[in-house]
């Protein structure tokens, strides 16, 4: 495919190849951007921004609108494509594509949300003679900077409320699945979008992600990925914004007099959806000592039923890993806990680019396992004895994205709101619950600032005051 530079489609001599990571079978090709390119980009957005911001409210939210309804038109060709560049499933990939149509929709409802207030000046004395009001203003230029496990929703998530807000944006897709976001310019462009308001680059973000995100033209960062890449484009990015949700190690606690009938599948999903490659990913599992042996056993027989195998198979319960070197890191990462005297349930067998569902207890604390995400399918399984001690364990690492909690009892689910340190707490559900309305975002290592379009939106746009000295008569 081609990429999106300026106003046109273009190639380029230098092509990078993109895999399947089931079989390592090339897909397609795609440009690899240069810097050059950057450079472009950068001068064609700056002479968009004052298409983007003039464009009327009413033609953003048709634009957005319509994109909605050629993606749903579309959507066995988008759930194809991302089960082929990625790592979901074929069904996995279907509701990804609902949620980009959901998350459309939304940008266009709060396109005509971004408003203000009136501002009473007349609070303060001496300024009886003044009126006023606050606007949101477009804060111009955006680089978006997607990953891998949601090659296409994380896109409309980022380009859906920019443009709903009336930003242009450049999109630097991963290197490995940047099909589904071109598709998705293409729908962009179908849908009416003035040229060079967005505007695709593919090609290594280790080599021309530095030249986007440091030129002072640029306005606002958002990027979804790791925590060290995170920290990486803060030293870079100078004097703008800055929207990163940067990860997890999401755990969910089970009371013991949680609903299991309820809890159990939820965090066999949380645990293995997209092969745990994902930031919302059940990677530690908090039960309490009574029904801690009934819950394991039961997660093991689960765990160990899974289906793992090809991603377009209507039957298949898990895909590989995004390539074999995050296969063979998973399985060294595994390996490294059990040397420390962690306890293997069931799993832990690597083939390929697959690596069976696993399930351990008795990890150290000290250890990869327990501190870092792993972004593969690992669980860890934990026993605590009071409430008290689950807080601590749970709120024991550097991230803070959503944390769960399985309980009856209302009075210990409030309190968890309270005493989990995350920028999301689950009651009932597992920490993989989401929806693309609400707030999304962590504290602490798992990055800045929130999405979910209204939140992104807001982000997006820059408070402007008018203060109005009326003259007397």
């Amino acid at each position: 495919m081609k990429m999106l530079l300026s106003t046109h489609w273009v190639d380029r001599d230098t092509v990078m190849e993109i895999r399947n990571p089931q079989d390592n079978t090339i897909i397609d090709t795609v440009p690899k951007a240069s810097h050059r390119d950057v450079e472009i980009a950068l001068a064609s957005a700056e002479a968009a921004k004052i298409i983007a911001r003039k464009l009327p409210i009413h033609e953003r939210i048709a634009i957005l609108r319509k994109a909605a309804d050629l993606v749903l038109e579309r959507q066995q060709d988008f759930a194809r494509t991302i089960a082929t560049e990625g790592v979901k499933t074929i069904r996995e990939a279907r509701k990804e594509v609902t949620r980009c149509v959901e998350t459309l929709r939304l940008s266009a409802e709060e396109a005509r949300r971004l408003g203000g207030e009136v501002v009473p000046f007349d609070q303060q004395p001496g300024s009886e003679s003044r009126i006023g009001y606050w606007v949101r203003d477009p804060i111009g230029m955006i680089v978006a900077i997607t990953p891998f496990n949601d090659p296409l929703n994380l896109v409309a998530h980022k380009v859906g409320p920019a443009i709903a807000a009336g930003n242009v944006v450049i999109l630097k897709p991963h290197k490995q699945t940047p099909l589904s976001a071109l598709k998705l310019a293409q729908v962009f462009q179908e849908a009416g979008l003035p040229p060079g308001i967005l505007q695709v680059l593919t090609g290594d973000g280790s080599d021309i992600g530095p030249a986007l995100v440091s030129d002072p033209r640029v306005r606002m960062v958002s990027f979804t990925g790791g925590l060290k890449t995170g920290e990486t484009i803060a030293r870079q990015a100078g004097l703008k914004k800055l929207a990163m949700e940067l990860g997890s190690n999401c755990p969910t606690i089970v009371m013991d007099d949680a609903d299991l009938d309820l809890a159990l599948p939820s965090i066999v999903s949380g645990a293995f959806w997209a092969a745990g490659q994902n930031c919302l990913h059940v990677q530690r599992v908090l039960v309490q000592s009574r029904v801690y042996e009934d819950v394991k056993q039961q997660l093991i027989e689960q765990a160990s039923g899974y289906h793992v195998g090809d991603k377009l198979n209507e039957d298949t319960d898990m895909g590989p890993l995004v390539d074999q070197a995050n296969a063979v890191r998973v399985e060294r990462v595994v390996n490294e806990a059990i040397a420390s005297k962690a306890e293997l349930l069931t799993g832990g067998i690597r083939t390929g680019s697959f690596y069976r569902p696993t399930l351990l207890e008795h990890v150290p604390v000290q250890t990869a396992l327990y501190q870092e995400e792993i972004y593969g399918p690992v669980t860890i399984l934990e026993q605590f004895h009071s409430y008290e001690e689950a807080i601590t364990q749970a709120n024991n690492v550097n991230y803070g994205l959503q944390a769960a909690i399985f309980t009856r009892d209302v009075n210990t689910a409030l309190h968890a709101v309270s005493d989990l340190h995350y920028g999301g707490v689950m009651i009932n559900d597992s920490t993989d619950y989401r929806i693309d309305a609400m707030p999304f975002g962590g504290i602490k290592g798992s990055g800045l600032g929130r999405e979910g379009v209204r939140f992104a939106a807001h982000e997006m746009t820059e408070i402007k005051l008018a203060c109005i000295h009326l003259q007397t008569r």
